[in-house]
């Protein structure tokens, strides 16, 4: 819900409209309606443009796993052809068409017609992507390589960065945090105001069905509000889910779940602490021979191959992937990355020379909190529940554009009549905080600053909006 339901004195009788008249209210919401409904304008308005960019750029998200899988078919698909080649020769065979950059991570083909995949860094590609090389595993030849962000390859991740950012870059997060943190005070405040209409009314009915009597405006607002309703849950999980990696709440929301030990435990990887430090061997060979060659920990010692067995004998299914240690004191990590649900996440880390285990993370002991915020960002993303989540997603995304454009087809029915130049609806009527009594007015300003200080993009944004209203209402004052 983005533009305001109506005003507190409703204006006059318009073609294509039907008189409208409201019986006297009772209780605390005279005092605050006006408030809501004149926050709900100002955010239906100036935000509704972000989150309907948003919505588009989501829609549009849907449908990126099946472009993924055909645009790369043939490099992540293999003909199944005799023996594998080792890990440590399919890894030979990528650096040798890759030369320079160092290797993130080894993908293992999760099933016997996939490819493996090792990644990069590469100068040539943006920041925070990589380019991924995939190889045959029963030939160990080379079959192609692109850049990639995360998990996502290409297309996909051209997509997902135009949802994140518009191609703007840090700059351009600016958008999606914006329209998240003002999704859910605008779906929110839109809920109050129509169950505040419907209790008028004593229509509770038509809180989730649309009026089929109404006509003009009152039409427009009755869909727009039940679509808005029955979009609820599904949008603020997503603003919810927004906001936990956005640039400045995502920070805020770290540091508190840090805090409370919410976040995802990770396996030791220094060799010279805790459990690692019983295994760990004083002799410095692989060191050294990782400081003169860095791809030397993928065929010395235990090698790439032999991580890989101690993964297999932990118990570690697909998908997993393999990432070296950062350094001559690390440990090798496996980690499995099944996203869909039912979710895995166990992970180890293996002594670079033994092959030992020396730590182990299951995702059965993620603190819950872990556990609910990764489901409901591998939900945004649509990848928790595969074609379903991204139905669900693709009906979330439709139904805000719709609501969006039903909101400014409201503040254009309201618009003045008979007068020159081009007008648009009028606005709330100014002076709603004046009526609230001081202790709730207080208590609001309070909650608004505490607010404003974790989600910055709103308060910040929210501050501009007061500054604008208060220098038109000295201009009008003026004239």
């Amino acid at each position: 819900m983005s533009v305001p339901i109506q005003s507190q004195t409703a204006p006059p009788a318009e073609p294509g409209t039907e008189p409208q008249t409201e019986p006297p209210m009772r209780g605390w919401w005279p005092t605050i309606r006006p408030l809501v409904l004149r926050l709900h304008f100002y955010a239906g308005v100036l935000v509704a443009p972000f989150i309907l960019v948003a919505s588009v750029t989501g829609l549009l998200y849907t449908i990126a796993p099946q472009v993924e899988q055909i645009a790369y078919h043939d490099l992540t698909h293999v003909t199944p052809a005799g023996e594998r080649a080792t890990l440590a020769e399919q890894v030979a065979a990528a650096r040798a068409s890759h030369p320079d950059g160092e290797i993130l991570r080894v993908d293992v083909p999760p099933a016997a017609d996939r490819s493996t995949r090792v990644v990069f860094t590469d100068e040539t590609v943006p920041d925070d992507y990589a380019m991924s090389v995939f190889v045959d595993p029963y030939t160990a030849g080379v079959e192609g390589q692109v850049r990639s962000y995360g998990q996502w390859l290409g297309f996909r991740a051209w997509l997902d960065e135009l949802h994140r950012n518009l191609h703007l870059g840090a700059f351009g997060r600016h958008y999606s945090e914006l329209a998240a943190s003002w999704l859910w005070v605008v779906v929110l405040g839109g809920l109050v105001l129509w169950v505040g209409r419907a209790r008028r009314d004593r229509r509770l009915r038509r809180l989730v069905t649309p009026d089929p009597t109404a006509t003009g405006r009152t039409r427009v607002m009755s869909w727009h509000a039940v679509i808005g309703v029955w979009l609820l849950l599904g949008v603020l999980a997503l603003s919810v889910s927004g906001l936990t990696w956005s640039r400045f709440a995502g920070a805020n929301i770290g540091e508190v779940r840090t805090a409370l030990s919410w976040t995802e435990p990770t396996p030791a990887t220094s060799l010279h602490t805790g459990a690692a430090a019983e295994h760990a061997h004083h002799d410095s060979s692989g060191a050294a021979a990782g400081a003169d060659d860095p791809d030397a920990v993928f065929s010395e010692g235990a090698g790439v191959d032999g991580v890989l067995a101690t993964a297999r004998r932990a118990g570690l299914g697909d998908p997993l992937y393999l990432v070296p240690p950062a350094d001559g004191a690390s440990a090798w990590t496996a980690a499995e990355n099944k996203r869909d649900w039912p979710t895995r996440y166990d992970a180890i880390s293996v002594d670079p020379t033994t092959g030992a285990m020396l730590d182990r993370v299951d995702f059965a002991d993620w603190p819950v909190m872990a556990k609910l915020t990764d489901w409901v960002i591998g939900a945004h993303m649509g990848i928790l529940f595969g074609i379903v989540n991204q139905l669900a997603l693709a009906a979330l995304a439709i139904g805000l554009i719709v609501t969006t454009l039903l909101g400014y087809r409201m503040w254009w029915l309201r618009r003045p009549r008979g007068s020159a130049g081009l007008r648009f609806g009028r606005p709330a009527p100014r002076g709603a905080w004046r009526r609230l009594p001081w202790p709730a007015l207080t208590a609001l300003v309070a909650v608004t600053a505490v607010v404003g200080w974790f989600v910055p993009m709103l308060g910040v944004s929210l501050v501009g909006f007061l500054v604008v209203d208060a220098a038109l209402g000295a201009v009008r004052r003026r004239g």
